[in-house]
């Protein structure tokens, strides 16, 4: 079954992706991976942050890999690349 999320693009994410926010339809059952590989292929730019995003699902982070995380209608995804600072 699937669901639509809220993806939150933040610093340079936004930046490549060319929106600060968006509604995708994505599996409820999905490993943190599919979901980077979903919002790749709808912002094939993004592609060069690829071992540096986080997402944050819920306001709680989850790294790029075969975790499954279960998504529900209306959850947040924030896609959070480095953040330089001084």
């Amino acid at each position: 079954m699937s669901c639509e999320v809220l993806v939150l693009y933040f610093a340079k994410s936004s930046e490549l992706a060319g929106v600060r926010s968006e509604t995708i339809s994505v599996p409820q059952q999905i490993t943190s991976k599919q979901l980077w590989e979903k919002i790749a292929a709808l912002h094939p730019r993004l592609c060069i942050l690829k071992d540096q995003i986080v997402f944050a699902v819920c306001q709680e982070y989850v790294s790029i890999g075969d975790e499954v995380i279960t998504l529900r209608p209306g959850d947040e995804v924030a896609v959070i690349p480095p953040i330089s600072g001084g």
